[in-house]
């Protein structure tokens, strides 16, 4: 897919007067938080006043969130109309979300479907996976399949059914396969940039105001493994 810009560390997918979608990279944090980080939304907010000369505040509306150690697609509304038609599509899940991962351990099946209860920790920030439903639970659904092994990993697209806390992160975990460089989730070391290797691959929606079929992928990280996929 084109890049739009890469001006201020943004790598822009697309930019029309009603959206912009940017490749998150490892680090950034979508929206701020305790640590006190310079959020994604701030660089994007300094980004369009700049281009466009905007005086006052700019208006950008966050519409979801990746992690901080993943990259990829995270779509952000520039208008209040934008953000309120998102949310609903979103929370309807009218879009289609495809993630890659990339796992050491090789799954037991080619491709497959995952349904468990997620239940979240708030005070470790970590989601547990159960097969059978748990009080304060929430039922979480992908599909994934092996789109193609490596030396010694195995790259996985998945198909997002439900968006929960560290849904994929979790999933993957409970069935034995967690992502390359996620200690949180029982991968046994870290990646040297600190991430973890998920992408947001592909993001396929009706825009919000033109009603036009959108689909925007996002370039992997520039890394070994990943450029061997």
């Amino acid at each position: 897919m084109k890049i739009l810009s890469n001006k201020n560390n943004l790598q822009i997918l697309h930019e029309d007067n009603h959206i912009i979608i940017v490749n998150k990279r490892v680090g950034d944090i979508v929206q701020g938080d305790k640590t006190g980080d310079k959020p994604l939304s701030e660089v994007v907010k300094e980004y369009i006043k700049d281009k466009y000369d905007k005086p006052g505040e700019v208006f950008l509306g966050v519409v979801h969130r990746l992690d901080r150690p993943t990259t990829g697609i995270v779509l952000f509304a520039r208008t209040s109309k934008a953000l309120t038609r998102m949310n609903e599509l979103f929370s309807n899940r009218e879009t289609q979300k495809t993630y890659w991962a990339i796992v050491k351990n090789k799954p037991s099946k080619t491709e497959d479907k995952l349904v468990h209860y997620l239940k979240r920790n708030e005070k470790n920030n970590t989601s547990k996976a159960h097969l059978k439903e748990v009080p304060e639970s929430k039922i979480a659904s992908l599909e994934y399949k092996i789109i193609k092994e490596l030396n010694n990993y195995f790259a996985l697209e998945i198909n997002l059914h439900t968006g929960r806390h560290h849904q994929i992160r979790a999933q993957l975990q409970a069935i034995g396969c967690p992502i390359k460089g996620d200690l949180k989730y029982g991968f046994d070391r870290s990646n040297p940039d600190g991430g973890i290797h998920l992408h947001a691959k592909k993001l396929v929606f009706i825009h919000p105001v033109t009603k036009e079929n959108i689909e925007i992928n996002a370039p992997v990280p520039n890394d070994v493994i990943w450029n061997a996929i």
